[in-house]
């Protein structure tokens, strides 16, 4: 089985935001940014953005197919929000994988969702639903109690928006690194300054985590053994070894229960 496991970083949608908005014009983009967020801070009291205004800077995944893992972020720093958005549905195409997030049916789709319709990304593996392939008709992505799509925070919590937790918490009692050195409220700021490395970097230890949460749920669920449980973490834990880089090699140090360690 294929299984990606995936994470987005977002910005506020300046652009986006002129255009609904004449009033706006003539505004740079931290002056249009800071009235987006005291737009919402009036509305909702949360400095949360709607999902049609996020701005895709950085998707990251963790891809275990085969005998292949890998982790990595999608493009370049370079590359434009419609590249990365057409990659990660183009990766869906070629490996109909089973997706895993934390929170993805509440954020990262919906925002893939309305940002693949503003650059016309195609993603007719993701969007099939059973009348060009019957075996998508009982499980493909979209609908919330398929497996095609599992979002780790939904399922967790029993489909009950009043038990979700953070991944942050969920990962540090399992014993993960959790959140390391950057948060989703610091990228705006990171952008400003130009470091994108810095959010990638952070995306894939989200993603990291989350893999190290999935491979314990299918530990709970029986699709894992002990021994296939602690194979695979292994499995991580020395592809973080042969891929030194600064945040895998915190994470790592970080990792405080990894099994055979």
């Amino acid at each position: 089985m294929n299984v990606l496991v995936f994470d987005i970083e977002t910005i506020p949608d300046t652009d986006g935001a002129r255009r609904l908005d004449a009033g706006l014009a003539g505004l740079d983009d931290a002056q249009v940014a800071d009235a987006m967020f005291h737009l919402r801070r009036q509305e909702t009291g949360s400095d949360f953005i709607r999902h049609h205004l996020q701005r895709v800077v950085a998707i990251s995944a963790v891809l275990r197919s085969g005998s292949q893992l890998r982790v990595w972020s999608l493009g370049t720093p370079q590359s434009g929000e419609a590249e990365l958005i057409q990659r990660f549905f183009d990766g869906i195409g070629k490996y109909t994988p089973t997706l895993v997030s934390w929170n993805g049916s509440g954020f990262d789709l919906p925002v893939l969702h309305y940002r693949a319709l503003l650059h016309g990304v195609q993603a007719p593996r993701y969007w099939e639903t059973g009348d060009s392939e019957p075996g998508f008709r009982y499980n493909h992505y979209l609908a919330r109690f398929h497996w095609r799509h599992t979002d780790l925070m939904d399922v967790l919590a029993g489909y009950q928006p009043r038990a979700c937790a953070p991944l942050d918490e969920i990962a540090t009692l399992l014993g993960l690194p959790g959140k390391l050195g950057m948060d989703g409220s610091k990228v705006w700021d990171a952008y400003r300054a130009g470091r994108l490395d810095a959010i990638r970097a952070y995306c894939e230890t989200d993603v990291l985590n989350t893999y190290l949460v999935w491979l314990r749920f299918e530990l709970m669920r029986g699709n894992l053994g002990p021994e296939g449980y602690a194979g695979e973490c292994r499995l991580l834990r020395d592809w973080l070894v042969q891929n030194p880089q600064p945040h895998f090699d915190e994470f790592r140090a970080g990792w405080t229960n990894c099994p055979g360690d």
